[in-house]
């Protein structure tokens, strides 16, 4: 009976997942006309420790949290605040629809790091997800090269940024418990924005209408990894991504009744093709694990 309810369980903690990314999507585009993404990061990453911490102590985890992968974690969260950076940034410049299909290009950027940078053998079913998933950026950026928009481009860079992330903590994972990841992720993102905003010129400080909106960013940032992660302990990935890719349409739907964006056909055709692309990627690594064995 426990092995019928995993897959349930999974999907609910994924529907937590997907309700955590799209609120911190609006939340962002809602303060990112006051405050810059820096400003947004470190304040996210500071509720994000008080959070980590409160957890960890009420769970009586906080010994969990160890020092002796430091570098390790540095360069991770180095990574994962430049991506998180651009991902804000795009949020305000572009429909939100774009932002997520662009996003979701991540597992095609993994298949090619990894290939390039840890000599992982490129498959043909690898490669078609590839190429697939480059025709999908196209269909949904439709860059015109003269003049490309900024904001397209730092939510496609988001999305390589994330995958180096990706690939630094699947190495993490295999010595670090999710406490341990998630206090240094705050931690350094934390000492990051600090550093920013000291080189800023000037700070806009949150305010009453500012300020419940920076703390669900924060608290929907966390809960959407920890939600995921749990999802993801629960079922395999070629289960658990594919509802992932829910985000996409209720995205597209949150823009059209919130900020009056038009559901662009363009945008649709091309995350539906990005869609495919990781989904011939996963049902490939599931054929290959099966094959493989325990």
């Amino acid at each position: 009976m426990t092995q019928i309810y995993r897959p349930l369980q999974a999907a609910l903690w994924m529907g937590g997942s997907i309700s955590s990314f799209s609120l911190m999507a609006v939340a962002g585009r809602y303060v990112s006309a006051i405050h810059t993404t820096f400003e947004i990061m470190t304040f996210r990453s500071l509720v994000g420790v008080v959070l980590v911490l409160m957890l960890a102590i009420a769970s009586r985890r906080l010994g969990e949290i160890r020092r002796d992968r430091l570098k390790q974690h540095f360069f991770r969260n180095l990574f994962h605040f430049t991506g998180q950076n651009l991902w804000f940034f795009a949020l305000a410049t572009i429909p939100l629809a774009q932002v997520f299909a662009l996003e979701f290009t991540t597992p095609i950027w993994v298949i090619v790091l990894s290939f390039l940078f840890l000599g992982e053998r490129l498959t043909s079913a690898r490669m078609i997800a590839a190429g697939l998933g480059f025709m999908g950026i196209l269909v949904v950026a439709r860059p015109d090269f003269g003049a490309l928009e900024p904001g397209l481009l730092t939510a496609a860079l988001s999305a390589v940024f994330f995958a180096a992330t990706i690939i630094m903590t699947k190495a993490l994972t295999r010595h670090e418990s999710i406490v341990s990841i998630l206090f240094w992720l705050t931690g350094f993102q934390l000492c990051f924005g600090v550093i920013a905003l000291v080189l800023q010129t000037s700070v806009t400080w949150p305010t009453l209408a500012t300020l419940p909106w920076l703390l669900v960013i924060g608290a929907s940032g966390l809960m959407a990894h920890y939600c995921l992660t749990t999802a993801l302990s629960l079922a395999p990935a070629s289960f658990i991504m594919p509802i992932d890719f829910l985000r996409l349409p209720l995205i597209v739907v949150i823009g059209a009744v919130l900020f009056g964006e038009a559901a662009d056909a363009f945008i649709l055709l091309g995350g539906g093709i990005i869609i495919l692309a990781n989904w011939i990627n996963l049902r490939a690594g599931n054929r290959a694990a099966s094959v493989t064995g325990p």
